[in-house]
């Protein structure tokens, strides 16, 4: 799949998510992280893989998001904090 491309839907995805209202159960107690916030990184990380061809076997962003939020050894130096 063509990167752009895979980069856009993988946007949308994490958009679609940040911004449900169920996840306002998404508390940390050790810290100010926002579920947009976390979400946010989580793109950040996910496009700079998706830019070094991790990805390139895959056909949708969801299937992209639905990976790394099953395993998140997809991104390289994953912290989430």
């Amino acid at each position: 799949m063509d990167r752009e491309k895979l980069i856009d839907q993988v946007k949308d995805e994490y958009a679609r998510i940040a911004s449900k209202e169920s996840q306002q159960y998404f508390i940390q107690s050790t810290t100010d992280l926002t579920p947009e916030a976390y979400y946010e990184k989580l793109l950040s990380k996910a496009v700079d893989e998706i830019n070094r061809g991790t990805f390139d076997d895959f056909h949708s962003g969801e299937e992209v998001v639905s990976a790394i939020a099953n395993d998140k050894s997809w991104l390289s130096n994953w912290k989430p904090f």
